[in-house]
């Protein structure tokens, strides 16, 4: 699906490379099914508008954005994980699929970096993608929302993966994804990464964070990311695993995950 390949040059760090292919990339969304009419008139204005700046300025601009902070993250687990050890297996169960389906990854990124993750995508069956797309959509909602938020017209490449999962996120859903939005406290100021950063005070009377609980889950024995996304609230359920052979997964598979 080169559409997905697209988007993920796009939602990638703007490089001298990409912008020389600016009419390819054009070409290939004006040509692409899987996008609505409005998406396609979206793609190739944002196009446009990032292919048109400064290459220096794209890239100081893409830094600020996506690597200041944690809730613009382009870190898929980082939103559903946070912290927690749970993020390491599951980076290694995705690196497995993507071994098992003949896909080389040859970045120094890790194997839930989006755009990494839509190149896997893109090699896939449609069935797949729309599948696996699907599953992370309220991660995509979310994202895309933010943006909006700030006014940043890289919402449309996540409104465009949207489009392209075939689902369907309804007013209420969207409804409750701004709410918690606009509740958010930003992570991107300078006051707020001096307070991630600071040192805390060192307490021998308080719990070791990840230590050895026999409920791992627990709020008191993991650290989450602040933006991390309850699954309790504006998605209701997490990612899902899917096996390669299409059955449920087991509950091994899942807790991965």
């Amino acid at each position: 699906m080169l559409i997905l390949k697209v988007i993920s040059r796009l939602l990638d760090y703007p490089s001298v490379e990409m912008f020389a292919a600016k009419d390819e990339l054009i070409t290939i969304v004006e040509k692409s099914e899987e996008l609505t009419t409005q998406n396609r008139t979206q793609l190739v204005d944002f196009i446009n508008q990032l292919t048109t700046r400064d290459i220096f300025d794209a890239q100081e601009s893409y830094d600020l954005l996506f690597d200041r902070g944690r809730a613009l993250s382009l870190l898929l687990f980082e939103h559903v994980h946070g912290e927690s050890r749970d993020r390491g297996q599951a980076m290694v169960d995705l690196m497995n699929v993507y071994k098992t389906n003949g896909f080389e990854v040859d970045s120094v990124q890790l194997p839930d970096y989006i755009p990494l993750y839509l190149e896997f995508l893109s090699e896939q069956p449609n069935e797949f993608v729309e599948e696996w797309l699907g599953d992370v959509v309220h991660l995509l909602t979310m994202l895309s929302e933010r943006l909006i938020d700030r006014e940043c017209y890289y919402s449309i490449l996540f409104d465009a993966l949207i489009d392209v999962s075939g689902q369907q996120v309804d007013e209420n859903t969207r409804a409750e994804v701004v709410e918690a939005v606009k509740k958010e406290q930003r992570d991107d100021t300078i006051e707020a990464i001096d307070n991630e950063w600071e040192d805390k005070e060192i307490r021998f009377d308080d719990p070791m964070v990840g230590d050895c609980s026999s409920n791992t889950n627990s709020a008191s024995g993991l650290q989450k990311s602040k933006n991390s996304l309850d699954p309790n609230t504006v998605h209701q359920v997490p990612i899902k695993w899917h096996s390669l052979d299409g059955k449920a997964p087991d509950a091994a598979q899942v807790q991965g995950l």
